[in-house]
């Protein structure tokens, strides 16, 4: 189970830091950047969710069960986190003030949000894998 909720997490961490690559890319860090997700939400997920997979590593090698429910008791803002980005992303998506009738698909416009740019399977499978990791850490923090 610990080792399902490390695999889980690096593949979540994955999606995570490709989508923080295309949000910094497109100017979602910057203040004349148009993204809507508040710079502090986007790295405190960020540095959460690296630190709690820190200790989860360190919670594979020492196995102590407070380790364990350290990193569980870090994943619970890291998931509240998402989630507010996520519901503002789905307000952003569907706001027809950001849809473009021009240019490649994808592609930035002045008033299209950094974070439009995010792939739909990506965003999806960053949150379905991160949902699996909360309770694959639960389920390990149970057993230790």
């Amino acid at each position: 189970m610990s080792i399902a909720a490390l695999v889980a997490w690096l593949v979540t961490a994955v999606g995570g830091f490709y989508m923080l690559g295309t949000w910094t890319a497109r100017g979602g860090a910057s203040r004349e950047g148009s993204s809507r997700l508040p710079v502090p939400v986007i790295f405190g997920h960020f540095l959460l969710a690296a630190t709690g997979l820190v200790v989860w590593v360190v919670y594979l090698f020492a196995d102590t069960s407070a380790l364990a429910w350290t990193a569980f008791a870090i994943l619970l803002p890291v998931a509240l986190l998402g989630f507010v980005m996520f519901a503002r992303g789905l307000a952003v998506t569907r706001s027809p003030a950001v849809r473009t009738t021009q240019g490649a698909p994808g592609a930035a416009t002045p008033d299209t949000p950094a974070e439009h740019a995010f792939p739909v399977p990506v965003v999806l499978g960053h949150g379905l894998f991160a949902v699996a990791t909360l309770i694959l850490v639960l389920l390990a923090a149970l057993q230790a």
